[in-house]
Formats: C-alpha cells, structure tokens, sequence
C-alpha cells in the first residue's frame, strides 16, 4: 500500500465529513485539560458506507503488511467496534470487542466474541489521542491469554504521551493517517489559512502548554 497516498486520503475526506474541525483561533478544551486546535469525532465515519469500507480495506492491508500472522481481530468498545467488524469481514477472521472493565453482571465479562489463550490479536480503535483505552484493553487481552502482536488506529495526534505510553507497554502502533498530514492536507484544500497553520504547528510542538 502506499501509505502516504492512503494518509492524505483519509485525512482528506475526513474533514469533508467533518470528523475532524480544526479551529486554532478559538481553541477546544479536551477531557483531559488541554487546549487545541483540533477536535476529531471519528465516529462520524459509520455514517458514510463508502467511506467506512475504505477504512476496513486500508486497516485490513495495514495488517497484513505488518501482522500477517495474526488470528483474532479485536475492538475497541465502542468506537473501534464497526471498524474491527469490517476487517474481520474483509479478512475473514473471527472478531472480538474489549470493554473498558468487566461487566457487573452475568459472566462478568470485559471480552465478548472470540479470545482463547495463544491466539495472536491485533486491536482496532478510531482515534489515538494519549493511547489510554486501546492499552487498556490490550492489558485485558493480555490478563486472559491473548496475545497482542500489535495495534492499529485511523488516526493518531501523535503525542509525545502516547509514545511513551506504547513504547512502556511494549505495545506497537500503526495509525492510516496522522495529525501532521492532516494539518497539510487541511492547507492545501483550503480548510485554514497560513496564520491557522502557524498555531497548528505550534500545538503539535508543544501540545501541553499551547494556549496558556
């Protein structure tokens, strides 16, 4: 696949479908505390079946150049679950969904679909931001026998935390598209101006004290 094509596609149509808003002058304030730019709702894509199914071919051909090996697709509840159905489909594989904790009730299960111990799984979530709930059910994988042979996201900010927090959970990552190429793509159709650009790059430098 030629991933820089596929990244500024994929970063094209989703501000087209305005998944992703970038907004510098007049910041967004995340869960988190932090101001910027950009916010990204990739949920969004469900909506539109064409654009949902490149998302499954991109995500399904990511795999199988990094992980050909793998046996199990699995994820992320919720937002990673339409897309981990799609490349489960594609490459006909079983499918699995990691909740963030385990039920209360019932089994008490935080796993649902297929996972038995040895099988080699690659998780799927629509966004990486800090990478706290993709790790999250990568650990739970883990705890019940699985084995996580790596990860994969549409997109990714590409914090400075979420490089530690993979590399410390000994966990890889490849993303279809990125923060950076969003922001290019985002200038050369016009979404933001240079002035715009200048803020957005500042963010990505230094995401943590941008805007105080």
């Amino acid at each position: 696949m030629d991933k820089k094509a596929v990244a500024a596609d994929i970063a094209s149509q989703l501000l087209k479908i305005k998944a992703v808003t970038l907004n510098p002058k007049e910041p967004f304030t995340w869960a988190s505390g932090i101001k910027a730019p950009i916010y990204t709702d990739n949920r969004l894509t469900i909506a539109y079946p064409e654009f949902r199914q490149t998302i499954a071919k991109d995500l399904s051909d990511l795999i199988m150049e990094h992980y050909p090996d793998v046996e199990v697709i699995g994820g992320v509840a919720t937002a990673g679950i339409p897309h981990a159905t799609g490349v489960s489909n594609i490459l006909n594989l079983p499918l699995n969904y990691v909740r963030p904790q385990k039920k209360d009730h019932g089994k008490k299960s935080q796993i649902e679909g297929r996972l038995q111990k040895g099988d080699k799984v690659v998780l799927i979530d629509d966004l990486i931001s800090t990478g706290g709930s993709i790790l999250k059910a990568v650990k739970a994988v883990r705890e019940e026998g699985g084995i996580v042979i790596g990860t994969v996201a549409i997109f990714s900010y590409g914090l400075p935390e979420s490089t530690i927090n993979f590399t410390n959970s000994e966990t890889e990552l490849f993303t279809l598209t990125n923060y950076l190429t969003m922001i290019e793509v985002a200038q050369e159709q016009k979404y933001v101006d240079a002035s715009d650009m200048n803020l957005l790059q500042q963010w990505y430098k230094d995401p943590e004290s941008w805007g105080k």
